[in-house]
């Protein structure tokens, strides 16, 4: 597998104008090398973590084990072609928002993936600013349909802002941080493997080091340090978040 991988370092975009957008984790099917590079590096510029494939057939199969926030997919692709692997995870009723970059400008094309499920379509040649603000509405559009604010017990957790508090006194988390605290929020209640942790925050090549989440729960359990918020080690299967 080819794969280029970056990963954010800061956790969350803050743009004026834009905005807030929570670090996103995208995928992009590109096989122009030159220009996997450059929307890689602008992305990353965004804070999002972004895997790079260059091949359809190895696209359709990482879409298939794999979750993403954004799928930016180009068309014409060694292995199989991007309908395909548009309309085949499609069939496995996934609605990760895709947008579709490709020179194939003509209508047919267009109408084409557009039914087949995109949710975006930009052809070749385009301006980079432009892909990175239809990347900036996909996500958000993506955000504005669960509420931001989860609040369990004492804790606080806003998704757009990256905001965590208790009783409304903000806790300083790191990014890594801050993203193990989501993901144990969004599954309250419910027990939460290191791999299904793994799996939403490290890319492909990143080395998911299971070690490093342990090192994570444990700086979140001194940061948080109040009684009435608790994640259990359930030994074996995970973690548990609870708010007795």
């Amino acid at each position: 597998m080819k794969a280029i991988i970056y990963l954010s370092v800061t956790g969350f975009h803050a743009d004026r104008k834009t905005g807030i957008i929570p670090a996103m984790r995208i995928l992009l099917v590109e096989d122009n090398e030159s220009l996997s590079k450059t929307i890689s590096q602008s992305m990353v510029q965004m804070d999002h973590a972004i895997d790079v494939i260059d091949d359809g057939a190895l696209a359709e199969d990482v879409l298939a084990t794999q979750d993403f926030d954004l799928v930016i997919l180009d068309l014409t692709l060694p292995g199989m072609d991007g309908l395909d692997v548009l309309k085949s995870l499609r069939s496995q009723q996934k609605a990760t928002p895709v947008l579709i970059l490709t020179a194939r400008a003509g209508l047919e094309d267009r109408v084409a993936g557009l039914d087949l499920g995109a949710d975006d379509y930009l052809t070749k040649p385009f301006e980079l600013q432009e892909l990175e603000a239809r990347v900036r509405a996909l996500l958000r559009r993506r955000e504005e349909t669960k509420s931001p604010v989860h609040v369990k017990g004492p804790l606080s957790f806003n998704t757009v802002s990256r905001r965590v508090s208790i009783d409304g006194q903000e806790v300083d988390l790191t990014p890594r941080e801050r993203a193990v605290l989501e993901i144990l929020i969004r599954h309250y209640d419910h027990v939460v493997s290191k791999d299904q942790i793994s799996e939403h925050l490290f890319s492909f090549d990143d080395g998911a080091n299971l070690s490093a989440i342990e090192l994570y729960i444990h700086r979140l359990r001194k940061k948080i340090a109040d009684p009435r918020v608790s994640i259990r080690t359930i030994r074996g299967l995970g973690y548990l978040l609870e708010c007795p």
